[in-house]
């Protein structure tokens, strides 16, 4: 399935994003350059009224001053259009590159974690900065270039088409090599400036695994490997770049060429004619040769102020389509029409008959299950590695959707709710701690916003059920101590312990809890499920975890074995009915406990 238009419709397709004031701005930068031009070409004449001047026996000083002084009138004027032309391109490009970010991020943020698979993250940031760039480039340059070089090539060439065939053969062969040389290129080089921004993507991907596994790298002394990876990755852009910039490298002295060709042409035919030509009509020949050979090189100019552009525009078109892939990517996930919940079912979860395969998948992870978890109740997830719990709570806040089956939250499905009403009533706390750049309060904070009445002493409260107030209290500034980006400066069961305090805070109808006590020690684990029965009492508790410690009081465990549900009851009732749990706890318990149990 195609996700972009045909037909490099792409940029057209970016255009419209353009707002009413930006195409203001556009129609006045159009007035300037029709200015601009018109001035430009008015010079060669002034040019020929000046030399027939000074030939013409007689001519006074002062009309020739008059004329000069016109020509600096007229460069001067096309100098202030020039100026408010560039000045209008930077708005528009500016403005216009703000809105293709807001809505490329605005997109991704929509998307799925299937949808951002598709792309990667080191993909989805290069098409948000460096493909945004290409663009706006484009943009800013373009509207003088682009629009402002054939008017100037067609207005000149109307300007000297009658002044004489030989002169305008000799220009338009000019043209002509011109159009093949700038043919040629772009034949060579787009395919390059395709294969430049996938490296780029490359060589983002490398250096972003790169720095987020550093520790690792440094642990295992393979620095030397991740540098021949990296180097790899700079080669193969590099010698793209230069292929690509080799190719381009030729229209700059290909026009110069065809430029001086030009020049010596005209006036190797303009000898030729003068020669020819009855001593009256020599003056008026002459004169003809200095305008031609001055708006001939109007008409190279145009085309080499084109060469700019096409050394921008292949890798713009590239960046056009990446961005409108994203823009275009179809939603797998998207908003119900709304759901109305009874009272009754408030904070309830259940699973009806679900099966789920992740996309591309050859086979599904989980297989038909079934389970209901009521309002308050404390309902855990054990299995091997791979048995499918992290899966399976991943579809009640709908990051992916059941393949078979229904999943229900309140009694309602969880695709006829909005996915903003869904995520406010349920706490999420993911099974890798993530904090952001900020402080303790406004990580613990995160995304309440001012939608929710949440109190300086709500989120003391939260922070004390997590059990992070004896370590938040001896940082400096407390609850506005800084944390780094990624939380680097806490330890993992900081940033665990204040994940935890960030979903609590939210007083949410459930929680869930993805292996979320992994790095707690077993007392700061038991205080925290102790804190968490008596301050998060009303809230359905959804636990996935390994330890038999951290679930073994749950109203009910159920156990996972390759997607399917192997066990459901209470921690002694599992011991005596179910192998694969009496395994996990035997490798865990000592005999006296599983005697007890």
């Amino acid at each position: 399935m195609s996700l972009t238009p045909t037909n490099h419709q792409e940029m057209f397709q970016l255009i419209g994003y353009l707002n009413r004031r930006q195409w203001g701005l556009i129609v006045v930068a159009l007035t300037f350059i029709v200015t601009q031009i018109w001035l430009d070409l008015r010079l060669p004449d002034f040019m020929a009224d000046i030399t027939e001047l000074i030939e013409t026996e007689g001519s006074r000083i002062s009309d020739i001053l008059t004329k000069g002084g016109y020509m600096l009138l007229c460069a001067f004027g096309s100098m202030i259009a020039s100026i408010i032309v560039g000045y209008c391109a930077a708005r528009v490009a500016a403005g216009f590159s703000k809105t293709l970010r807001d809505k490329v991020y605005d997109k991704t943020i929509s998307f799925s974690m299937s949808e951002i698979g598709h792309f990667s993250v080191a993909s989805l940031i290069n098409r948000t900065t460096n493909d945004v760039m290409q663009v706006q480039r484009l943009i800013a340059m373009g509207m003088q270039a682009i629009v402002k070089a054939p008017l100037m090539a067609v207005w000149a060439i109307i300007k000297i088409y009658n002044k004489s065939w030989q002169w305008t053969s000799a220009t338009a062969v000019a043209v002509f090599v011109l159009i093949i040389l700038l043919a040629a290129v772009i034949i060579f080089a787009h395919p390059r400036f395709i294969r430049i921004q996938e490296l780029t993507d490359n060589i983002n991907r490398v250096t972003r695994e790169l720095l987020s596994g550093i520790r690792v790298v440094r642990a295992y002394n393979a620095e030397s490997f991740e540098e021949k990876k990296f180097a790899q990755a700079n080669d193969e852009l590099t010698n793209n770049n230069l292929v690509a910039h080799r190719v381009m490298s030729l229209m700059g002295p290909g026009t110069t060429l065809i430029n001086s060709g030009l020049t010596l042409a005209v006036y190797w035919i303009g000898a030729y004619m003068i020669l020819a030509a009855d001593m009256p009509d020599r003056l008026g020949i002459f004169s003809d040769m200095v305008v031609f050979s001055n708006y001939a090189m109007q008409v190279i100019m145009a085309f080499m102020t084109l060469n700019m552009i096409f050394m921008i525009l292949p890798r713009s078109q590239v960046s056009a389509k990446r961005i409108c892939e994203v823009l275009n990517m179809p939603e797998s996930i998207t908003d119900g029409a709304g759901a109305e919940v009874q009272d009754a079912d408030k904070g309830s979860v259940e699973f009806k008959n679900v099966s789920f395969k992740y996309p591309d998948a050859g086979e599904n992870t989980l297989f038909d299950i079934s389970f209901k978890a009521n309002p308050g109740e404390t309902i855990a997830f054990i299995g091997a590695t791979g048995s499918g719990k992290t899966s399976l709570i991943n579809l009640i806040p709908r990051f992916y959707d059941a393949t078979e089956g229904e999943v229900l939250v309140d009694g309602q499905n969880v695709r006829s709710f909005t996915q903003a009403d869904l995520h406010d009533r349920i706490g999420y706390v993911p099974q890798k701690a993530v904090l952001f750049a900020g402080t303790v309060s406004s990580n613990v904070n995160f995304g309440t916003g001012n939608d929710k009445d949440v109190t300086e002493e709500d989120i003391k409260t939260a922070i004390e059920t997590a059990q992070c107030r004896d370590f938040v209290e001896n940082m400096d500034k407390t609850y506005d101590a800084p944390i780094a980006q990624g939380g680097t400066n806490v330890s993992g069961g900081q940033k665990q312990r204040l994940s935890i305090a960030r979903a609590i805070v939210r007083k949410p109808e459930i929680l869930i809890f993805d292996d979320s006590f992994s790095a707690l020690d077993y007392r700061t684990d038991r205080a925290l499920r102790s804190a968490l029965e008596k301050n998060a009492a009303g809230s359905t508790k959804l636990i996935v975890a390994q330890r038999i410690g951290t679930i073994r009081h749950a109203d009910r465990i159920i156990v996972l074995d390759h997607g399917r549900i192997v066990g459901n009851g209470k921690h002694e009732e599992l011991l005596k009915t179910c192998t694969a749990y009496y395994e996990i706890a035997a490798s865990q318990l000592s005999a006296k406990e599983l005697g007890n149990g």
